[in-house]
C-alpha cells in the first residue's frame, strides 16, 4: 500500500506560490515479503495512510519511516517495496514542506523502480510525476515540464486515457502551463481531466475538488473573477462534506475563495474565510510551512486594505520570531 501521486491542487500568486497536494488515495499493491516485519511494515503503512488521509502529516511521518525502515532491512535497499515506503515519505515530507528531505527519496524511489519494474511501469510514471511536482513547487519549470510529458504518456500507454491517474498528470501539467502564461495550452488540458475525474469518480470526489479548484485558478489568473466564484464554492463544498471542516485542502479553498473576494474588494466575505484558512493551517502543518505563510500574508494584507495595520503588523511579527 502507498501514497500515490502528488495532484497539484491550488496556487494564488497574488499573496504566495504554493502547491497542494496534492495527494490522493492509496494505490494496493501486493506484498512481496511474508513474515511478522512485512506484515508489521505494512500496518505502519495502513496507519501512516489514514493520518494522511486525515490530513495530519506530521503524524504520519514516524509510521512511515518506521515502514521504511522495516522493509530497508527485510528486502533490501534496491526492492520496488522499499520505493513504495521512499515514495510515502517523500510525500509525507513534501506535505509538511520538509522539501530538502523529500527530493533525494523521490529520486531514489525511481532509481529503484525504474530498475526493478522497467520504464514503462505505471509506478514508475508515479515517481516520475512526483518528482515533477517537487521540481515545479521549486520553480524548476524546465525540469518538471519533460517529467510530466513522460509520466502522462506512460501512463496514458499503460492505464488507458480515461483513468483518473491521467487526469491528475494532465492536471499537474496544465498548471505548470498556467503558471508561464501559456494559457491556450493549459485549457485544453484542464477540461480532459475534469472530465475523466467527473466520470469515472462522481461529481462529489476530492479529486473533482481538484479540477474544479485548479478551473477557477485559470480564471482568477486571467482576472475571469466572475467565472471563477462559483467554481471555489463548489470546490469547497465538496471538500467540506468529503474530508472534513478542519482538513487542509479545505483550508486550500478557504483561503482561495478569500483572496478572491479580496481582490475584487469584498472584504466582509474574505475574512471570516482567510482567518478560518490560517487557523486549519496552523493547526495541521508546521509554522515553517509555505502555507502558512500564504495565509498569513494574505489575512494581513486584507487587514491593511481595512486600515486595521495594528492587526496586521502584529500577525507578521507573530510569525517572524
Amino acid at each position: 500500500m502507498q501514497i500515490r501521486a502528488i495532484r497539484v491542487s491550488r496556487l494564488f500568486p497574488a499573496i504566495a506560490v504554493s502547491l497542494a497536494l496534492l495527494l490522493a488515495a492509496a494505490l494496493a499493491l501486493p506484498a512481496a515479503a511474508a513474515g511478522p516485519k512485512a506484515s508489521r511494515a505494512e500496518t505502519l503503512t495502513s496507519a501512516a495512510l489514514a493520518l494522511y488521509g486525515q490530513g495530519k502529516f506530521a503524524e504520519a511521518i514516524p509510521l512511515a519511516r518506521r515502514a521504511l525502515a522495516m522493509r530497508e532491512k527485510t528486502l533490501g535497499p534496491s526492492h520496488p517495496d522499499v520505493a513504495n515506503s521512499l515514495n510515502n515519505l517523500a510525500v509525507l515530507y513534501y506535505a509538511v514542506g520538509r522539501y530538502g528531505e523529500a527530493e533525494p527519496l523521490y529520486q531514489r524511489a525511481l532509481a529503484i523502480r525504474e530498475k526493478a519494474l522497467g520504464p514503462e511501469n505505471p509506478a514508475v510514471a508515479q515517481s516520475v510525476n512526483n518528482l515533477a511536482a517537487f521540481y515545479y513547487s521549486q520553480g524548476r519549470y524546465p525540469e518538471a515540464e519533460p517529467l510530466y510529458k513522460r509520466a502522462l504518456a506512460v501512463w496514458e500507454r499503460g492505464l488507458g486515457p480515461d483513468h483518473p491517474d491521467v487526469a491528475g498528470c494532465l492536471n499537474n501539467l496544465a498548471e505548470l502551463y498556467r503558471v508561464q502564461g501559456r494559457y491556450g495550452e493549459a485549457e485544453p488540458l484542464l477540461q480532459r481531466s475534469l472530465a475523466i475525474r467527473e466520470k469515472t469518480l462522481g461529481p462529489a470526489h476530492p479529486e473533482v475538488a481538484k479540477g474544479v479548484n485548479n478551473f477557477a485558478l485559470f480564471y482568477y489568473s486571467q482576472r475571469r473573477y466572475d467565472e471563477a466564484e462559483p467554481l471555489l464554492v463548489r470546490a469547497l463544498a465538496i471538500r467540506e462534506k468529503a474530508l472534513g471542516p478542519d482538513h487542509p485542502d479545505v483550508a486550500n479553498s478557504l483561503n482561495n475563495l478569500g483572496e478572491l473576494y479580496h481582490v475584487q474588494g469584498r472584504y466582509a466575505k474574505a475574512e471570516p474565510l482567510l482567518v478560518r484558512g490560517l487557523a486549519i493551517r496552523e493547526k495541521v502543518l508546521e509554522p515553517s510551512h509555505p502555507d502558512v505563510a500564504q495565509s498569513v500574508n494574505n489575512l494581513a494584507a486584507l487587514y491593511d486594505a481595512l486600515d486595521r495595520h495594528g492587526e496586521a503588523e502584529a500577525l507578521r511579527q507573530r510569525y517572524r520570531r
